[in-house]
């Protein structure tokens, strides 16, 4: 039997940070991977969406090249090979993670992973063990009574990413990051794309005001939006496939080629051996401490299967800290107010810490700023002038409380807000800090001077 220190199951950006960090503090590791290094995120999730959405934001610069005073003989989408390059990317990016799993020496074990009691694990029938487990299986999509995914005509965020055809119609189920980042791409290249939210309005997570504005420019693109609204069933015996849709107003049906099922995911935790070896679950997600230690001693769990936000920097940051804290240095717990989320639809949508009706929930006295980017000179200059950056703070103290952006390349200017948040900054210290000109991020400067009635560009 093979030992070792530390043996990460599951090689997402949760497990394969996590084994690079414990190799740097010295520790014999190994991580178990089923499938891919790199797992959804690098194969399946964040970075091959990006490359699509790339590729639909560069056709569509293309479509408007007389805005700029360009003239391009007509455009064309080769969906084919939008599709290749995505994959490609991918695949680059999983070369790049085998690379750094030789570089800090540590093992890959192909296979199927299950825990053992007496801290071993199962993979495929070969037994390891270690002094430290740590899970970081993550999660996959999650599949609705009323809306099964067949791969075909109902598909996840996998088929969405390697269909053989552009499809004509596009029903998206969902409007989170997901939903809306797919509806960007498949809008842009030319299919007609029908959201559907079941809560009154899209990005439900994102404050009241970033949610209007995302609606408004959706529209502005063509896509059918749809609130207040569940898919109570699906048929696909035709042709197509046809959604029978409640509204307040009656039930309607949609008919499209596709359907993508983006209501969120499921964790898989399941058949992992967490029953075999006792440890807490509680509604779909692993039970730990502060430092991630299941009520097992020895086990461990970061990432998606964890009650923390489901968001690769935060499986990332938790397996650094669990590593750290295996290793007797002194850790700080994570902040989970502090969290940016990033959604990478055209506008972009940043954001972080309360939105504004969070604060007046929690009776907060607020002070309040905004600042559209259409009185940017940079975001005017650039073409990008949908969207603002909106921010809130004490009114007594000062306390930078949240930050809202959307718009072009905001999911790059949240780490301000994030940062000055940690280090507890204050609205004028904000102010005081001289912010380059012309840049996008000039707007968040100009957001805290409307906040404190300072604002010279507005």
């Amino acid at each position: 039997m093979s030992k070792y220190d530390i043996i990460v199951l599951g090689s997402g950006p949760g497990g394969y940070v996590t084994a690079i960090r414990a190799s740097q503090l010295g520790f014999k590791t190994a991580v178990v991977e089923k499938e891919n290094l790199g797992g959804v995120c690098l194969n399946w999730g964040c970075i091959p969406t990006k490359a699509l959405i790339k590729s639909a934001q560069v056709f569509e610069y293309l479509k408007h090249a007389e805005d700029y005073g360009l003239k391009v003989k007509e455009a064309e989408a080769d969906f084919d090979a939008v599709i290749k390059r995505s994959r490609g990317v991918a695949e680059g990016m999983s070369k790049g993670v085998q690379f750094l799993m030789k570089k800090n020496k540590i093992d890959v074990i192909n296979g199927f992973g299950k825990l053992k009691p007496g801290k071993k694990v199962d993979v495929d029938g070969k037994e390891y063990s270690a002094d430290h487990i740590i899970v970081a299986t993550g999660a996959r999509s999650r599949e609705l009574p009323s809306l099964p995914q067949d791969g075909k005509k109902v598909i996840g965020y996998r088929e969405a990413m390697t269909l053989k055809e552009q499809p004509k119609k596009m029903i998206v189920v969902g409007s989170g990051a997901i939903g809306v980042e797919f509806a960007y791409v498949y809008n842009s290249m030319g299919t007609e794309v029908t959201i559907v939210e079941y809560m009154d309005r899209i990005v439900p997570v994102e404050d009241a005001d970033v949610s209007k504005q995302l609606e408004k420019s959706f529209k502005k693109n063509g896509i059918n939006i749809m609130t207040s609204a569940e898919v109570t069933k699906v048929d696909t015996s035709g042709t197509g496939v046809k959604a029978t849709v409640k509204t307040k107003k009656g039930e309607e049906v949609l008919e499209a080629d596709i359907v993508l099922s983006a209501v969120g995911i499921k964790t898989n935790i399941e058949n992992i051996g967490l029953e075999d070896v006792g440890i807490a679950v509680d509604r779909d997600k692993i039970l730990v401490n502060d430092y991630y230690q299941t009520n097992i001693p020895g086990y461990y769990a970061i990432g998606d299967v964890t009650p923390g936000q489901a968001l690769a920097h935060v499986a990332s940051a938790e397996g650094i800290l669990c590593v750290e804290k295996i290793a007797g240095q002194h850790v700080e717990k994570l902040d989970y107010g502090n969290i940016p989320g990033c959604t990478y639809c055209s506008p972009e949508v940043a954001s972080v810490g309360l939105t504004e009706q969070q604060a007046k929930d929690k009776g907060i006295d607020i002070k309040v700023g905004k600042f559209p980017f259409s009185a940017s000179g940079k975001a005017s200059a650039g073409g990008n002038k949908d969207g603002f950056v909106k921010v809130i703070f004490d009114a007594k103290y000062g306390e930078w409380l949240g930050c809202h952006m959307i718009g072009a390349g905001v999911t790059d200017m949240i780490a301000e807000a994030v940062l000055g948040r940690k280090l507890e900054t204050t609205g004028h210290e904000v102010l005081k800090a001289v912010h380059p000109h012309p840049t996008m991020s000039e707007a968040v400067m100009e957001a805290v001077a409307d906040a404190y009635d300072e604002v010279i560009h507005l």
